[in-house]
Parts: C-alpha cells; structure tokens; sequence
C-alpha cells in the first residue's frame, strides 16, 4: 500500500454527504446518458471513468492495464485519471459525487471501505457476484477483510499491501551484520546502532505513520480497537510500546523521525541517497526501490517487519469500489471492468509490474508468480509475511481516529515533557469518544 494519509476531512464530507441522497448521485447523470442509448446509440461502447491513486510504476500500472482492457473488448471504453495519494482522490471522488459527475469505478483505500459504503456513496456488489458466480474464495483470506461492511461485499482487492523492512545489504554487511536483516525489535534497534553513522545517516528514517503504529501494535498482540468496535483497545503496553521504542531510538540519535507532512517522502529519499539505511514501506515500492538501488549502486533487501511477541503487520492498498447509483449500463459496465481488474491474469500483471501483492490464490500459485519469485525472492517476502497479516479497523470514525493517534505520538516526539503513556492516553480517550457518538 501506500500510506493512507489526512482522513480528518474525508470524514466529514463523508458525513455531510450522506445527507445529500440519490438526487446528487451520479445517477441523475446516467439516466439521461441511458435514455439516449435507447434513442440510436444502443451499439456504442459505453464509456465508464476509473480514477486511481500514485505516480511512477504504480501509474504505469494502472494505465497499462486500461489499455489492455480497451483493447480486448468493443463493449465498454474505460478512461484512467491519475488523482494524486488515496486521500486527494477521496476528497475528490466525495465532491464529485456530490456534483453528480463521479467516477463510476475507483480505488477505495481498505480502511476507508467502510466509510464511503455505509455513506452511501459506493454499490453493493453482492447480487453482481451472485450473478457471475464469481470464486471469492479464491482471493487471498486475509485480503478479504477491507471489503464487507455489515455482511455485503463493496469492494474488491486490486493493489494490496503489507509493510516491508527494505534494506541496504551493502552497508548491513560493511557493518558485519547479516545481510538479512533483523528478526525482532531487539535485533532491530542493534542493526539501527550499528548501521548508524553520526552526522552521516541514520539506522532509519520513518514518518510517525498510523500504518506502521498499527504493526507495531499487532506485533506485541494488540489491536487498535475493541471487538464491539465501541472503545479504543491500543490504551496499555501493546499501544504504549511502539512509542517508547522510536523515541528511546530517536533520543540516542539511531532513528531519525521525521516531523512535516512529507515525512513519508523524506524517509523514503533518505534510503535512496543512502542516508538511512532501513526503511520502512509498502511492498508496492519494491520495483521503484529496486531501479533506485541498481542506480546508486547498492544492493537492496526485504524482509518481514521485525517481530516483538510476534510478528504482524496490517494489510494496506487499495480494492476497487463502484459508485453507487449508476444507470444499468454503466452498472454493468463498471462490473465488467472491475471483474478484469482483479481477475487472475491482471493480478498477476500488476503485482509482477510494481510488487503489490497477488491477491488471488491462484495467481500466486500460478507458474509465472513462482518463476518470479525463484528469480527475483524479493518479490516472495510479503506474501510470507501475510501469514501474520490482518484487516484494518473499518469503524467510520477510524480514519480521523488515525490522525489523533499519529497527532498525539507527534506531540511526544517534538515535546519531551509528553510521555509515551500521556500521548497514547489522550489519544484512546479522544478516540472513545469517537467511537461513543
């Protein structure tokens, strides 16, 4: 995945946007468009719009695929639209839907699923897979997770994710460590001392991110929210944990947090000029992390988030959503397209292209994955990895959730008077009121 970013204002407009009911749904649009085929233009293909999210080899990706599809059929013309990171394209799918003028397919980041289906703005996709006999089971289990809200299926895994620990084997074994990498945060914050050079680089470079916090918290047992979904469950030593290790880190000057909005950017640059010499990150950065490496002349590594009681990371990235409200033909259009997308071959395609995650069984089984990963193992570490591997928290509140806790652990990281304990206990009492509205 990639980091899943401000959600506060998602959230809102999400709200207010249940108000405003199918009159501001694309439908109003579609009808009219519906009417006219039935007046000459039955023949034509009908042209649905998808909007996706990031740049480079993921943009690639995406485009690609559109071509693929356009060109094997004459029924449905697909148009690509870059818009920017998940949340710029939620805040955009959000006004658009009010406008009546939304995307009829898009990328749902999964712990957003919930909140734009029960917003009612995307399509219950149940009676399309009924219809089709679609094989569900044949997507990865622990993909599945992000796309049911109260028992209906809303969306679909497309480009799925874990976070990796990447590595700089080269400077891991100038350093006489073992190339690869450390197996668990004692190793990891041993690696981190080691690799660190002073006034030169840093064992890591990383942003105070939700998604990391969340694997932080899953590797020492703990959730991010109670089983009845009604109160915080991150308020005790499993939450409390993560936080003292990055600042214990941070003080003796091993860890370098970063504190701006383009933290994220920064840790990333940081590996790549050799700065840092961990990082970590999606899995979908791999073939971009893999050209940079080969560029600056250094040999790269991955390998599983180090462990603490057990390892464990959150699934990330994106599935594919419909908007909902759209005429019978762009519906069955926008299905067409979204059962290509996600069908075995693309799968295989887009995961091979950038290192997203095969979310189908049957794709990593295939013989093209296994021949990929026999050549090229970097490409093998998160899929192992999703044996320790679960579903994001889906309560419509979390994303602004997210924020407070990303908020509250920033406030430890500049003010040294704020202790891990007082920063995680603002957070879970701001976040219980949330979840109590």
């Amino acid at each position: 995945m990639k980091k899943f970013g401000s959600m506060m204002l998602a959230a809102t407009l999400a709200l207010a946007l249940t108000a405003c009911g199918d009159s501001n749904s694309a439908g109003s649009t579609d009808t009219a468009a519906s009417g006219n085929s039935s007046n000459g233009t039955a023949n034509k293909p009908v042209e649905i719009t998808y909007w996706y999210s990031w740049g480079d080899k993921i943009a690639e990706n995406n485009e690609n695929l559109v071509k693929l599809f356009n060109e094997s059929q004459d029924e449905v013309i697909v148009k690509a639209e870059y818009q920017g990171s998940y949340a710029d394209q939620h805040s955009k799918a959000q006004a658009a839907f009010a406008a009546g003028n939304a995307p009829e397919v898009w990328q749902n980041e999964i712990a957003s699923v919930g909140v734009f289906a029960e917003s009612g703005m995307t399509q219950d996709l149940t009676s399309f897979v009924e219809k089709d006999k679609l094989d569900t089971e044949d997507f990865i289990p622990g993909l599945m997770g992000n796309s049911y809200v109260n028992g209906k299926l809303y969306a679909l895994p497309y480009l799925r994710s874990t976070p990796i620990l990447y590595l700089n084997r080269t400077m891991l074994k100038e350093a006489g460590l073992d190339p690869a990498g450390p197996k668990n945060w004692t190793e990891f914050e041993d690696y981190a001392r080691k690799l660190t050079v002073k006034d030169e680089r840093y064992g890591i470079s990383m942003p105070v991110d939700i998604w990391f916090y969340e694997a932080f918290v899953r590797q020492s047992g703990g959730t991010m929210v109670s089983e009845d979904g009604k109160s915080a469950a991150f308020n005790n030593e499993t939450g409390i944990a993560p936080v003292k290790l990055w600042l214990k880190m941070k003080d003796e000057g091993i860890m370098n947090i970063g504190t701006t909005d383009d933290a994220g950017t920064q840790a990333k640059t940081d590996f790549h000029n050799q700065r840092s010499a961990m990082l970590f990150s999606s899995t979908a950065d791999l073939t971009n992390n893999m050209k940079v490496a080969e560029e600056q002349g250094f040999e790269l590594g991955t390998t599983f988030m180090p462990a603490n009681d057990t390892y464990g990371v959150p699934t990330g990235g994106a599935n594919l959503v419909m908007t909902s409200g759209l005429s019978p033909e762009k519906q069955e259009a926008a299905w067409k397209f979204i059962k290509w997308m996600t069908s075995k071959e693309q799968t295989i395609y887009a995961s091979s292209f950038t290192g997203y995650l095969p979310s189908r069984i049957s794709a990593v089984e295939s013989d093209e994955m296994k021949k990929l990963y026999e050549e090229k193992p970097l490409f093998k570490v998160a899929v192992d990895q999703l044996e320790y591997a679960g579903p994001r928290p889906m309560q419509k509140v979390y994303p602004e959730i997210g924020e407070i806790i990303k908020d509250e652990i920033l406030r430890a990281v500049v003010d040294s008077s704020v202790t891990p304990e007082a920063a995680i206990a603002e957070a879970a009492k701001k976040a219980d009121a949330l979840l109590n509205k």
